[in-house]
This record gives C-alpha cells, structure tokens and sequence, in this order.
C-alpha cells in the first residue's frame, strides 16, 4: 500500500510540474508566436504585395506558426493573430509606415499617429540607366567568366532536399557596379519588396554615419541616451561606438529560441529603444561582443532624437534612400513611431544591391557623398571585442585569421546579415557585391560556397 500510495504521488507531482512547464511555456511563447506571425503577414501582404496563400505555405509554414490561426482583413488592411484563441495580437498596415504590431497602445491612438512622410519621387526608372534607374546594359565586363556565374547563380536556386528547402529568391551579382548577374524563384521580380530583417541594422549603422558626416554626433562620446545622461549612471561612458559595434555590455539577451529579451522588444513593447535602454549594464561597456537587437534600436531611437520628429520620417528617404535610388524602401516603426532599426525593412533586390554600392563606392552615390570615406573603412574595422574579429560598424567582417565565417571567401568581404539568409555582400577586392534574398529556415544556405563559386567565376 505504502508504495502505491508513493507511486501515486510521484505520478500526481509529475502530472504537476509537466502542467505548470505547459502553462509557462504557453504564457511566453504563445504571444511571440501571434505576434510573428501577425506582424510578418500583414507586411508580407500590404507592403509587398504578396500572395496570401504562398505567405501561409511558406513564412508560417513552419512548426510553431501552425499552432496559430491568422486573419486577413484586407478592408481593414490588417491581420490578427491568436493560439487556439488565446494571445491575441494585432499588426495594422499605414500607408507609408508599414505594418507595426499593436501591442501596448489603444489601436485607436495608434491610427491617429499623424507623421511629417518623405515624397517619393515621381520618376520612371525603366526610363533611367543604372544604377539610379532600372535600364542595363547584357555587355558582360571583361574578367567575368559568364558560365561559371551562371552556374553559381543556378546552383544556389536548386533544392537538393526539398524536405528543408532553402528557398532562394532573388540574387543579383554587381561587378566593378554593372549588374552581370540577376535571376528570381517563381513568383517574385524585381519588383518584390523583400524583408531584410537583421540587414536593417546596416542601414540604421549607415544613418548614424550619415549624422556623423553632418557633424551631429561624435561615436566617441558617452551615447546621448536620456536614461543614462547622469554621469553617476554606469551606463553613461557606453558610447554610440560601442552600440555600433556591440559591445554595449547591457544585460539584454538575444536568443529566438526562447522567450528572452529580444522576442519581447520585437513582440511585445511599444518602444523597443527605450525597452533596451532600460537594461542594465551586466559587462564593462567595449569589452565584451555580444550580438545584441536591442543595440540597434536604440541607435535607431538616438537617430530620431538627434532629428527631431519634424524630420525624422522622411530622414532615411531623403537622406539616404533616394539619393541612390533606393525608392522601394521602406522602414517600418514600432508603436511609438521609432523604426525598428534592428529588423523591419523592405526592399527590392535591386534597392538592397544599391545599398550594397554605396559601401563598395566607398560612401560616394551618383557624384553625391552620402557618407564619408573614413565612415565606410571604419565599418569594415573589426570590434576591438570581438575577438574573431568578426564584427565592424553594424556589418559582419570575414576579418579574421582563425574561424571566420567563410573561410574560402576573401578577407576584405564585409556583409549585411539578416534571418533566414538574407545577405549584401561587399568584396572589394573583387569589385563585386552579391545580393542573395530567401527564406532559409533550416540553416542550410551555405554562404561560403556560394561566395567563393562566384569569386572563382572572376578572372
């Protein structure tokens, strides 16, 4: 008796803790899988102009997004998102913002956000030669073996195990600045905005050069953050240098695993800097790398800061995007109206390859300096703490000696890195950028190969 009275008990306790780990885990996770999954659909549809159908099959095809259920209202232009009906949450799409995730403002107040939006300008780039419009030239430069790129180019659109597709979707190949290479999957063009995701935290480093080339902000000083403006604060000597190259030392953890730190930012706060920078300081500001979302939101609130609200909106257009052509882009805000400067921009191939240019031009676009040349070598310096010298100005290095990245790739490539396999590589030495754009969800694309296949195919 006395044993099955404890055999009972040690079932009964078991049953408990299983159903208390059910519970938590629901409580953290379910909100993160509504909110994706309404956030990303409803850009998905309202700004690229997606297919609803391929975005259910495809974005929340995978295993946690099927546990969701999503709702379009295209009168609304919106989609709400819960888990068997729990958690619910709401994305609203606003012409010129974007979609942004309502979460902790009324939607009400959030539709009656009234913001200064930059022009696009009214010009027909079929009818413009690249790289400011779309006209190109099929003369392949001398030095670029057309059969081998091709053959790099088809090769990464081939699924060699279509139970873990890698779903390539646009590439395109610029060398010495000329398109030499351009292919897309079924169902997208180049006229496909694409999400850049983690990429965006290249721009947001290249509109904080741009205020640096203005003389509005010194990267070698305290980081103006009201929270940390009291030199008795610990926070107060991080400074923007450190933000850029992630070695802030906040306590803010990035791991999309789990409900942490940066699933609650993107998913759940309405002021995703001010969220971050209310973090405390865990290691001495520039000695530690950490990789960090929350680094980038708050340089993308310091930027409107350093603005102000009457300009902010239009500054990344008219300071940067339409300078060099870049006129499908669009960056997305948070409810307080700060872009998501960490991972919410949308671009066409083509626009994400201009971007690339402006690096590999050395900051000069169309005969306009839009960052200084210093700002851009700057970039590819790797972090002092980051010890595989890995990390520059919010771009990622193939800088070092030992365990780089793309070991078969050269050492002066630099990159825009986003989730999923969003890549803008710059190679100097080559004279090349590469654009590779997908939706790779099992860590199968492998970027080395695909970089070295194409620099093989350069004479």
């Amino acid at each position: 008796m006395q044993k099955k009275k404890l055999i009972k008990r040690i079932l009964l306790l078991v049953v408990v803790v299983a159903l208390a780990y059910g519970i938590n885990y629901c409580r953290k996770s379910f909100p993160i899988i509504s909110g994706y999954g309404a956030k990303n659909m409803c850009s998905a549809i309202f700004v690229a102009h997606r297919n609803e159908q391929q975005v259910r099959e495809q974005e929340l095809g995978f295993a946690a997004m099927k546990l969701g259920t999503f709702t379009v209202d295209y009168k609304d232009s919106s989609v709400t998102g819960s888990v068997f009906g729990f958690c619910k949450y709401k994305a609203i799409y606003r012409k010129g913002l974007g979609a942004t995730l309502v979460s902790e403002m009324p939607e009400d107040e959030l539709r009656k956000q009234d913001f200064n939006l930059a022009q696009t300008p009214t010009i027909n780039q079929d009818t413009v030669t690249w790289p400011m419009g779309n006209k190109i030239t099929d003369s392949i430069p001398a030095g670029v073996n057309q059969a081998k790129l091709m053959e790099a180019v088809n090769n990464i659109f081939k699924e060699a195990d279509t139970t873990k597709p890698i779903r390539t979707r646009a590439v395109i190949i610029l060398y010495d600045g000329k398109i030499v290479a351009e292919q897309y999957a079924p169902g997208f063009t180049k006229d496909t905005k694409l999400l850049g995701w983690s990429m965006t935290k290249s721009v947001t480093g290249a509109l904080v050069g741009i205020l640096v080339k203005n003389g509005q902000l010194n990267i070698n000083d305290p980081a103006p953050v009201p929270e940390w403006r009291d030199d008795t604060d610990p926070r107060h000597v991080i400074t923007t240098k450190d933000l850029l190259q992630q070695s802030s030392g906040l306590a803010f953890e990035e791991n999309y695993a789990k409900s942490c730190d940066a699933t609650k930012m993107l998913f759940q706060r309405s002021d995703m800097g001010a969220y971050t920078a209310s973090h405390p300081l865990k290691d001495k500001p520039g000695t530690v790398f950490y990789y960090s979302s929350g680094n980038s939101n708050i340089l993308s609130r310091m930027v409107r800061q350093i603005v102000g609200d009457k300009g902010y909106h239009k500054f990344p257009y008219d300071s940067l995007f339409y300078k060099i052509g870049m006129y499908s882009a669009v960056m997305e805000p948070d409810e307080s109206g700060t872009f998501v400067g960490s991972s919410y921009m949308y671009a066409t191939a083509r626009d994400w390859a201009r971007f690339g240019l402006l690096y590999y031009n050395k900051g000069l676009y169309n005969g306009q300096r839009i960052l200084t040349e210093d700002w851009v070598a700057q970039t590819a310096v790797p972090a002092p703490a980051s010890e595989k010298k890995e990390y520059g100005y919010q771009f990622w290095l193939n800088a070092g000696e030992k365990e780089r990245e793309c070991p078969n790739s050269p050492a002066d490539m630099y990159f825009a890195d986003g989730y999923e396999g969003q890549r803008v590589f710059v190679i100097p030495s080559k004279k090349l950028v590469v654009v590779r754009l997908g939706l790779t969800q099992h860590k199968n694309f492998k970027q080395d190969d695909f970089v070295s296949s194409i620099v093989a195919a350069i004479n």
